[in-house]
């Protein structure tokens, strides 16, 4: 009897690093070992502190967009103010096509 070796080999990931064991016979992913997680913050007081800057973000552009609001109906008065000034200004006829001009 013949004994048959079986020849498997290991293939890691270059991009997550998780480990692939694969049969050299048939090709085939016998198993697979996912990467350790990476850890996103030190401790527990950087993780705080960058959710305390988080939310100090979220309120500086809340009070950015409020502020906007209040001003937005002066911003279209003027807005209007100017166009209706434009339009006074224009000369009256009928506008010009391209087609008129050929």
């Amino acid at each position: 009897m013949a004994i048959r070796q079986e020849k498997t080999f290991d293939a890691a990931c270059p991009d997550c690093g998780a480990v692939l064991k694969i049969d050299a016979a048939t090709g085939q992913v016998i198993s697979h070992t996912p990467a350790p997680r990476k850890r996103t913050f030190e401790d527990l007081e950087t993780a705080a502190r960058s959710m305390r800057e988080q939310e100090e973000r979220k309120e500086s552009i809340f009070r950015q967009s409020v502020e906007a609001e209040r001003n937005k109906t002066d911003l279209l008065e003027k807005k209007f103010a100017e166009a209706l000034r434009k339009a006074k200004d224009a000369p009256e006829g009928k506008p010009l096509r391209d087609f008129d001009l050929d």
